[in-house]
């Protein structure tokens, strides 16, 4: 039985895992610790920035543009937070604040997706994290990375997954 919802989840979705368990409160107000995200792949449902959805006025979960599961610089442990922006190598990055996008002196290393919680004050790029026990920079996010495209949320009941130690 197990088998079977994994295979129709995956052939559904188009991605693994499909659904994920919202563990920090990074995304406030607009996802919560405990919420349970399920996810599309990227190439069935298409990716829209903060910037792009802002444009077009296309919003989910709360705020303008797509929430994405990524893992930081292609490994590690997977992180939920939306897109804010596309950036070419060399450009500035930018860091969405109070509605609007501002541009730091930080340059992009590599051209990528530029990605924020909707609780924190400055991009993934713009942050030292740990990765697999080490302090790193994180890099604009590749496509390749991305597991998938936030779609739906149910409340609350990903506390039974936080309750289990991986």
């Amino acid at each position: 039985m197990l088998v079977a919802v994994i295979a129709i989840g995956i052939a559904i979705t188009g991605c693994w895992p499909f659904m994920v368990a919202v563990e920090s409160g990074s995304m406030q107000p607009n996802l919560m610790p405990g919420d349970v995200v399920i996810l599309m792949h990227p190439s069935r449902v298409g990716l829209v920035t903060w910037e792009e959805g802002k444009e077009k006025g296309y919003k989910s979960f709360g705020d303008y543009g797509d929430v994405i599961v990524y893992y930081p610089n292609g490994n590690g442990k997977p992180v939920i937070h939306r897109a804010i922006a596309y950036v070419e190598k060399g450009e500035k990055i930018p860091i969405l604040s109070k509605g609007e996008l501002v541009y730091s002196e930080n340059v992009a290393i590599i051209s990528g997706y530029i990605t924020q919680g909707d609780a924190n004050r400055i991009p993934d790029q713009l942050a030292l994290v740990k990765i697999s026990g080490k302090t790193e920079q994180l890099m604009p996010v590749q496509k390749d990375w991305i597991i998938g495209v936030a779609k739906f949320r149910i409340p609350l009941i990903g506390y039974f997954r936080l309750l289990i130690p991986i």
